[in-house]
This record gives C-alpha cells, sequence and structure tokens, in this order.
C-alpha cells in the first residue's frame, strides 16, 4: 500500500459541486471571482445544491422558504442559557445546538429525497439565528427574531445587533459568504461525507463537520490572525514580531494552503475589503498591518495569504466578536456540507480507508503472573 500523510493529492470521490484547477476555484464551472462580485450568497446555495443558476421565481422561492425555517425552537434559546457560558466556545455551542435541532425535527431519520432536502433548507436557515443568539444570549441580551424581508447577510448582522445594517456591511459579508461556501473536499466536508455515507442523518453530517471545523488548522486561523494582530498592536511592531515568528519557526496563520500553490484566489476579494472597511471605521492600521505581514511572509517564505488572512479584519471592522469569526465561517460553509451530504446520498458507498500497520510483528499472549513490568 501506498501512505499519503494527511491524504495529499489522493482523489477519494467524484464531485460536480466545486472545483480547484490550477489554482482557480469555481462553484459548477463559475468562477469564484465572477461570483463574489455578482451574486447573492442565496444564489450560491441554490447553485451549490440544484448545479444551477436559479431564475427569478427559484430564487424567490428559496428565500422564502429560507425566511419561513429562520426561526429557532424555543428549547434551543432555552438551551443556551444553561451553558457555562464563559467557558464555552460559540463553535462549541453552534455544534451542540446543531446536534440538538435534530431532536426537534420530525423527519430527522427520514432518509428519502424529499425529506434531505427539506432539512437541508432548515439547517441553512438556522444557522445563522443559532450563532447570533448564542452571542446575544451570553451577553445576557435577548436573541433577536429573524425578519423576512432582509437577505441572508442583511439577516444575519441585524439578528447580531438588533440594528439594520449599512449596505457596506452587507456587502462585506454577502461577499465572505459567498467566498467560503464551498472549497471542494476540505476536512470538514470530507468529515461530513465520512459521517453520512455510514446513511447517518443529515444532522449528524453537519454535526461532524462543525466538530473539523472548529480546529485552528482549518476554520479558526481567521481568530487566529485578529489574535496576532492585536498581539502586534502597531504598525510599528509589524517587523520585529513577524521576523521573530518565522526565525523561531512558529507558524504564521493566514499564510499558505494544501492545494492552492501561486495563492488563494478568494483572498483578494476579502483584502479589498478591509481596505475599504478599516479607513471607514477610523482604524487603516489593521488593513496596513495586514499589508505589512503579508509582504513580509510572502517574501521570505514565498507563502501567500489566504481567504483566512483578510477575513480577520473585515469582521473586526464590522464590530463582530473575534470568537465567532469561525462559526461565520460555518453560516456560509453549511451551504456546501449539505451540497455534498446530498450528493454523498445520490450515489452512496461507505468510504472505509485502510491504513499502513507499523506495530509490532505477530505476539503470542503471555499470562499476567508471567510478564516483565
Amino acid at each position: 500500500m501506498t501512505v499519503t500523510r494527511g491524504l495529499e493529492g489522493v482523489v477519494a470521490t467524484t464531485s460536480s459541486i466545486s472545483s480547484i484547477i490550477d489554482d482557480t476555484l469555481t462553484y459548477v464551472g463559475y468562477d469564484i471571482d465572477d461570483l463574489a462580485v455578482n451574486a447573492s450568497f442565496e444564489e450560491v446555495i441554490y447553485l451549490l445544491w440544484h448545479r444551477k443558476l436559479p431564475t427569478s421565481a427559484e430564487l424567490k422561492e428559496l428565500k422564502t422558504q429560507l425566511a419561513e425555517n429562520a426561526a429557532l425552537p424555543k428549547e434551543v434559546l432555552d438551551h443556551f442559557k444553561m451553558y457555562p457560558i464563559n467557558k464555552v466556545h460559540p463553535m462549541a455551542a453552534l455544534r451542540t445546538a446543531v446536534s440538538l435541532l435534530g431532536l426537534y425535527d420530525e423527519e430527522a431519520d427520514s432518509m428519502d429525497e424529499a425529506s434531505n432536502y427539506t432539512k437541508a433548507i432548515r439547517l441553512q436557515a438556522k444557522m445563522p439565528a443559532i450563532v447570533t443568539a448564542f452571542a446575544r444570549v451570553r451577553k445576557g441580551l435577548e436573541p433577536i427574531a429573524p425578519r423576512t424581508d432582509l437577505s441572508f447577510a442583511a439577516n444575519f448582522l441585524y439578528m447580531l445587533s438588533g440594528n439594520e445594517p449599512e449596505d457596506i456591511a452587507v456587502e462585506a459579508v454577502n461577499k465572505a459568504l459567498v467566498l467560503h461556501a464551498d472549497h471542494e473536499l476540505n476536512a470538514s466536508t470530507f468529515t461530513a461525507r465520512v459521517c453520512v455515507a455510514t446513511l447517518s442523518d443529515v444532522y449528524s453530517g453537519v454535526t461532524a463537520a462543525i466538530g473539523a471545523l472548529k480546529g485552528p488548522l482549518h476554520g479558526g486561523a481567521n481568530e487566529a490572525v485578529m489574535k496576532m494582530l492585536t498581539e502586534i498592536g502597531t504598525l510599528d511592531n509589524v517587523e520585529s514580531y513577524v521576523r521573530g515568528k518565522l526565525e523561531k519557526k512558529e507558524k504564521i496563520m493566514g499564510f499558505g494552503h494544501r492545494v492552492y500553490r501561486q495563492g488563494d484566489p478568494r483572498a483578494k476579494h476579502l483584502r479589498e475589503m478591509s481596505e475599504k472597511l478599516t479607513h471607514l471605521t477610523g482604524e487603516p492600521h489593521w488593513y496596513e498591518m495586514s499589508t505589512k505581514i503579508e509582504a513580509i511572509v510572502t517574501g521570505e517564505k514565498n507563502l501567500p495569504p489566504n481567504v483566512d488572512f483578510y477575513s480577520a479584519s473585515v469582521y473586526h471592522s464590522l464590530g463582530i466578536d473575534h470568537d465567532l469569526f469561525t462559526p461565520i465561517f460555518a453560516v456560509s460553509r453549511v451551504s456546501g456540507w449539505l451540497a455534498h451530504i446530498l450528493e454523498q446520498y445520490e450515489n452512496n458507498r461507505l468510504i472505509r480507508p485502510r491504513a499502513d500497520y507499523t506495530g509490532p510483528g505477530m505476539q503470542n499472549y503471555v499470562p499476567i503472573e508471567q510478564r516483565q513490568s
């Protein structure tokens, strides 16, 4: 057997959802640059699930379905109040809440195509409500019910703050949601597919995916980037901080990617948004620090920034708590998880790789009284 650590370069399945070819990311054949500039997140959800862009009528129907299913059961809201609030990371709360939702869905274990699609709608619709409700409950605030007249991105910001968001904020969140929606067979998506390949239910698949995304080598990078920027503090400290990290061979979060070699095509869109927002909020130093870090790391290590690097300063400029950065990733990526889950069900085969055993050879059982310490 040939062993490939981390399954790097291993092709594990076929998929018609997204592709990464020659450092170009596409969703169902549409270049991410085209979608980031022109598409709403709702259009991207439809594209990933149906493999085509929606008509006006189809988009309207999807928006209606999402709006009708956005509210959380009272039991889930009450459950947040039972958490040890100051000790729970929002990703842990999200993971638990999604699993809990399955208990209140009568179709949770129904495996026909229509039921699975309905569950996909419910999960996609409720993810923003979970993140925003927990964010408010932990501060002693009441959750805000979703509105039916706002876009997906605008509703997220509204439920978070209670204020109708400005257009630039909606544009930033919509763009981030589009950019994070799917990414071929990444760690969390692969986890979801492995889970549901056993014919486990949709809620189990998404819960498993959230668990994988929670790790700092996958979804937690943007939170770590903002922590780094905060530690650096000022533009004058960038040089010594970054070069110190490089000399110690410590990882600088937000750089490099397992798949891309010439750079993450999504990063430039959030770089532009970071520049806009940090200047609008009167805190351009976050963007200036980021570009200086990029210049040093890319120059010294030939590692360009990935999508997480500039998303940190974008979310910070929107006034979003730093530990909510990865849950926002999940609010977007669940669209891709669900697309892959539905695709896995369509042509399922249990995912069961092998391991190359490296332990001792054949041994004989020794009675306990004869064993040497």
